[in-house]
């Protein structure tokens, strides 16, 4: 069986121990190097893409000894890897928290896709990539949204990153956000609103339905500066926009977010001259699955945050 990728045949890819548990949009990302994620998803939809001559979803997780049937998709002419700018390439050194032979942990700058797609060319996993050509294996064990800051895994081989993810899925990875908001009332919040995903044109929306997931996030206040408040969120799970979207749903929107924010917040982060989603990826706390050792991460709050939350405080005296 041919495993390289031709844009006039189909071929047929036998999956081995190291993609084991791999999604089969990821693989396909790695594999189909040049071509568009959108035309990727497009092929997957369309049936185009079988798992042992079946039709399979994007998030199917790929098994050792599966056979991939990919048909013929012709890749951009260039297949360049993407230009990592010095600018990038200084702020992920100085972003990285935590690192052994297995994991690193980043401080994910606001404004930095976790991975390139829907109008992104580079995103940080690609930027490691390029930056690190000597590990051929990074690939990110979780996600954030491309405006939120803070602490973000990045595993160094898809064996650690198969324990990793079965450790969150069993709650054994505690994840603290910070945020700001208005309408907080109390010390301590509890949202359990099951969530589901739609798409409104080419946007992807959250939405607390009867139909979604469960979803549990718990809300603890830090400190109130008027109609404003510094909330830590405790995830129970990690659904897609989950904390903005239980935020809204419980009445005290996120200060900055353009999808499930209030124009009130947009007014209050006008009037102190800053504008971003205001929502941290504070800490990381889990027991290493191979080690055994304790592990905690703290990210440092970037200097957009730390300025509103000190204009915030000055307006408060």
């Amino acid at each position: 069986m041919s495993d390289t990728p031709a844009a006039d045949r189909v071929t047929f890819i036998t999956i081995d121990e190291g993609r084991d548990g791999q999604r089969l949009d990821n693989f396909l990302f790695v594999h189909l190097k040049g071509v568009p994620r959108s035309r990727i998803y497009r092929i997957i939809r369309a049936g185009e893409v079988r798992v042992n001559k079946k039709r399979a979803k994007q998030t199917t997780r790929l098994a050792a000894g599966d056979v991939v049937r990919i048909p013929p998709v012709r890749t951009s002419e260039s297949t360049a890897p993407p230009v990592v700018s010095d600018g990038l390439a200084e702020r992920l050194s100085r972003a990285l928290l935590y690192e052994d032979e297995r994991l690193m942990i980043f401080n994910k700058p606001a404004g930095l896709a976790v991975h390139g797609g829907s109008g992104v060319s580079l995103g940080l996993i690609e930027a490691l990539r390029v930056l690190r050509p000597k590990e051929t294996q990074l690939e990110l064990v979780h996600r954030l949204d491309r405006d939120t800051s803070g602490c973000i895994m990045v595993a160094r081989h898809r064996g650690f990153l198969r324990k990793l993810q079965r450790l969150m899925q069993q709650g054994g990875v505690e994840k603290r956000y910070w945020l700001l908001c208005q309408g907080f009332k109390g010390g301590e919040r509890r949202m359990e609103a099951p969530l589901l995903k739609l798409m409104q044109g080419n946007e992807r929306v959250v939405r607390v339905s009867r139909e979604g997931k469960p979803s549990i996030t718990d809300f603890t206040l830090l400190e109130r500066f008027g109609d404003t408040a510094l909330v830590e969120a405790t995830l129970g799970t990690g659904r897609t926009h989950q904390i903005r979207v239980h935020a809204q749903f419980g009445g005290f929107p996120l200060l900055g977010d353009d999808k499930y924010g209030s124009e009130r917040g947009d007014r209050k982060l006008a009037d102190l001259g800053r504008r971003r989603l205001c929502l941290h990826a504070r800490s990381l706390a889990f027991r290493h699955p191979e080690s055994g050792e304790r592990v905690r991460v703290e990210a440092p709050l970037d200097e957009d945050f730390e300025a509103i939350l000190a204009a915030l405080k000055a307006d408060k005296r």
